[in-house]
């Protein structure tokens, strides 16, 4: 595993994003893990945040494009943070843009914020995490409606792997779906490799116990790809 991947996995634990416990996602499913984006909190963090962002961002699509676009309302902060991240590291200008989710009808009209999109645009999404795919069906239809846009593909922090609305991921069912390439900064098979009964800051984070909690969550819901 690459070294930056490991330092994001660490960094979501300091920060507080990743935690192990009991808990009920949006959909129902109780599951031993969550990863919440809203406990990115400080300048610093977001900082360090936009950087591991941009690194899996070039790895997968390189940085030939023009958009970064965030959906309302986490992917906001994101899409900022990860293109100035973008400038900095990589010495290349995108566009952030955003989307609201009520049109203004005054002032500056329209449903985006940020930067425009123009024909030709080549996308890049980027969210928090994706568990049900349905922020994307609401972010494709605001896109296309800008003009002939190419939207290359989606970037999320975790790949969950587990299953969507049928038997695939969220992110293959994406794929499947509307053509584009997904990827991640790590996956939650990642995660577990790289915390499972390993100290760190002086605590295992990942016993046998939870170990087996996480493997008995993917026999009921991991997705097969």
């Amino acid at each position: 595993m690459e070294k930056y991947k490991q330092e994001f996995i660490e960094f979501m634990v300091d920060c507080g994003v990743l935690k192990f416990g009991d808990f009920t996602t949006k959909s129902g499913r109780k599951t031993p893990f969550f990863i919440n984006a809203g406990y990115y909190r400080t300048g610093s963090q977001l900082r360090k945040l936009g950087e591991y962002y941009a690194r899996a961002i070039k790895s997968a699509f390189g940085l030939d494009f023009d958009v970064l676009f965030g959906p309302a309302y986490k992917g906001i902060p994101l899409s900022v943070a990860a293109s100035m991240a973008v400038s900095e590291f990589y010495d290349t200008d995108i566009r952030y843009c955003s989307n609201r989710k009520e049109v203004k009808d005054h002032g500056d009209k329209g449903i985006l914020l940020g930067g425009p999109i123009y024909d030709k645009d080549r996308i890049v999404i980027i969210e928090d995490v994706t568990t049900a795919g349905t922020s994307i069906g609401e972010t494709m239809p605001i896109l296309n409606a800008q003009g002939e846009v190419s939207v290359l593909g989606l970037v999320v922090s975790v790949d969950r792997m587990e299953r969507g609305q049928g038997e695939k991921s969220a992110l293959a069912e994406i794929e499947e779906v509307y053509g584009i390439r997904t990827t991640s900064i790590v996956t939650m098979e990642e995660v577990v490799e790289h915390l499972y009964n390993k100290p760190y800051n002086g605590n295992i984070i990942i016993d046998d116990a939870l170990k087996a909690a996480i493997d008995s969550y993917y026999k009921q819901y991991g997705a097969s790809y």
